[in-house]
């Protein structure tokens, strides 16, 4: 059961209106999730919104690393909404079928590419360790060039902010959709 509401357009200050027209009316095509909680502080939604964009759609990351990042992130925090949200894109943006069941378990994928796995020991060690030792950072900048370590790296802040608060407001996936992750 989600501890919030989600806010009716017909009652939103002026400000909430506002940044619910630019996310509705821009590529994510509605308010849904975590943007529907941060509503609640328009201040909030309007830049996490925006840091959102970039992380989603404007990084120097192809959509098959992006969306295998994001499908980490969505594991270690036990993010049901997330994984339910990316999942599909992931798939579809190349990340295989078995490397994604394996990260839904919990199990240590086979990544055949060499881009995934430094991806995934990326953000495995930055989440466990708070760091990244020199031979992950020495890999992940020969593999995704500085400029894709610093998206990555953003992109892991974005979705943990993006999985903290789905975890905190019990955001769940839409009615009789099954949770996969055993959160």
């Amino acid at each position: 059961m989600k501890r919030i509401a989600d806010l009716d357009p017909a009652g939103m200050t002026s400000q909430q209106r506002s940044v619910y027209d630019a996310i509705a009316n821009g590529p994510r095509k509605g308010v849904r999730g975590p943007l529907a909680v941060w509503l609640h502080r328009p201040e909030l939604a309007q830049n996490a919104q925006a840091l959102g964009r970039y992380c989603r759609y404007e990084t120097s990351l192809e959509p098959r690393r992006s969306e295998l990042a994001i499908l980490v992130i969505a594991r270690i925090w036990g993010s049901e909404y997330e994984w339910y949200a990316h999942k599909p894109i992931a798939l579809d943006a190349g990340v295989s079928p078995a490397v994604v069941e394996a990260i839904r378990t919990n199990a240590v994928p086979v990544l055949e590419r060499a881009d995934e796995a430094i991806i995934h020991t990326f953000l495995t060690e930055l989440h466990r360790d708070r760091k990244v030792s020199d031979e992950t950072y020495r890999g992940a900048v020969e593999l995704l060039g500085e400029a894709g370590v610093i998206d990555l790296t953003g992109l892991a802040g974005y979705y943990t902010l993006i999985s903290m608060t789905i975890n905190v407001f019990q955001v769940s996936p839409p009615d009789g959709v099954p949770n996969e992750l055993g959160a």
